[in-house]
């Protein structure tokens, strides 16, 4: 049975290995989109209904605007590189907490959640654009994927997600919630690594210049969120790259950011 379970896997790497945008990486993400859409629905739903939202003012207008701005952005990256990425279907949400957690997240689906708590760091609309670019990236990446693929060979378990929800619920729903960062505080295994955080800041930075927020605004919003930990990290940076390689890498990628900001400002 081992024996078959190794094959299987290999099969799986070998057939299932796709690349992320932009940063051209290879990545091993072998689970159905379409169930992990699913689960992300019902997933996201029950945070809904447990938190305060909030459905309209200033606040609530501004992140929709940005959410459906980037997501906009989106189409039009993937559509020009012929990427394939099948993100026009997603049933898009984009939602305000009211809670006082320096948080946001995004998951399959293009279900999106910000806390109140992030909205003083991010100052105003572009500040938002950073961390709006920046989730929905980890959806395009299909980085929760890759991580719970990850967390499905290190169990050696059912290959199988159908099968594994049967036999182990509880098991894949905790695997599913830690792979997305679900909710305002994420227990065991961080969300994403430093590779994740640092190809959605790249791909981030590419989506809010498209949707016609400044790159530029990047690097100062991270260093505000770093400036914030004081004696301890916010959880929204906790697998993040250190300030000084963040800005390295921001500075680096900036100049291609900004070239699809003046193409989008003309237009």
């Amino acid at each position: 049975m081992t024996r078959k379970i190794c094959l299987f896997l290999l099969a799986l790497f070998l057939v299932q290995c796709s690349t992320v945008p932009i940063s051209n990486r290879k990545r091993v993400a072998f689970l159905p989109e379409a169930q992990l859409v699913s689960m992300a629905s019902n997933s996201y739903q029950g945070v809904m209904n447990e938190s305060k939202v909030i459905r309209s003012g200033e606040q609530y207008e501004m992140i929709q605007r940005v959410g459906n701005r980037i997501k906009e952005a989106v189409f039009i990256y993937l559509d020009e590189k012929g990427q394939g990425e099948d993100v026009r279907n997603y049933d898009w949400e984009f939602n305000l907490i009211d809670e006082d957690v320096v948080n946001a997240w995004a998951m399959p689906g293009g279900k999106v959640a910000f806390y109140t708590g992030i909205l003083p760091i991010c100052e105003n609309e572009t500040g938002v654009a950073v961390v709006m670019g920046h989730e929905i990236a980890h959806v395009v990446a299909r980085h929760g994927n890759e991580r719970m693929s990850q967390g499905l060979l290190q169990q050696k378990g059912a290959l199988v997600l159908e099968v594994l929800m049967q036999e182990k619920p509880e098991s894949t729903k905790n695997l599913f919630r830690t792979a997305y960062g679900l909710g305002s505080t994420v227990a065991g295994t961080l969300p994403f690594s430093r590779l994740h955080e640092t190809e959605a800041d790249e791909l981030g930075l590419i989506f809010m210049a498209i949707a016609g927020y400044d790159p530029a605004a990047a690097a100062p919003f991270w260093g505000r969120m770093s400036a914030k930990g004081g004696g301890g990290t916010p959880e929204f940076l906790s697998t993040h790259p250190s300030s000084d390689r963040r800005a390295a890498n921001l500075q680096k990628n900036l100049p291609k950011a900004q070239k699809y900001y003046e193409q989008y400002q003309r237009n």
